[in-house]
């Protein structure tokens, strides 16, 4: 017996891009839910000189963020501003986080991407907005300057402090003011 198959009675076979939407849908619920958890974190964090929230509301995936430049570091007293951008598939992979206020620093380039590891190969959905932050905070007073993204930032760093410190109070400026 010859087994018919749908188009011999003019059915359409079963959608396979039902598992895959479905699949879409519940990542994207799980995703939601993470990000609402890590909302309410760093509203009861107590972790001084970050702050995160949706830039929009019902957009839960696209994030603006505030670092406020640590003691002892070129950066003190300065506030910058990040934007973040969450896949569907977050928490894991990892968000694409963009300096918005300009910076000089050796391990950001000067359309504000960031090279720190685990924003790419070294992240685990363990990672969250506020470790993320606090790394970044962390990467201000200790670049990596065994892999910078503006060299001649790495060279002053190691070489010439108080000139570095001119080029990044020059570098920056409110983006409320532009």
């Amino acid at each position: 017996m010859e087994r018919a198959s749908y188009s011999d009675h003019g059915a359409v076979p079963p959608a396979q891009p039902f598992k895959t939407t479905s699949r879409l849908m519940v990542e994207a619920q799980s995703t939601t839910k993470r990000l609402q958890t890590e909302l309410m974190q760093l509203m009861t964090s107590s972790a001084p000189g970050i702050s995160a929230f949706p830039s929009a509301e019902g957009n839960l995936l696209s994030w603006t963020a505030t670092i406020e430049g640590p003691e002892e570091t070129p950066y003190s007293g300065l506030e910058l501003k990040l934007s973040f951008v969450f896949p569907s598939n977050y928490p894991y992979a990892p968000p694409t986080v963009i300096f918005k206020t300009p910076i000089y620093h050796p391990n950001v380039d000067f359309s504000g991407r960031i090279c720190l590891d685990i924003l790419k190969d070294k992240w685990t959905a363990a990672y969250n907005i506020q470790t993320i932050l606090l790394s970044l905070q962390s990467l201000l007073g200790e670049p990596n300057n065994a892999s910078p993204l503006n060299g001649e930032a790495a060279e002053l760093w190691d070489k010439d402090p108080e000139t570095f410190k001119k080029k990044v109070l020059g570098r920056h400026c409110d983006i409320d003011d532009e």
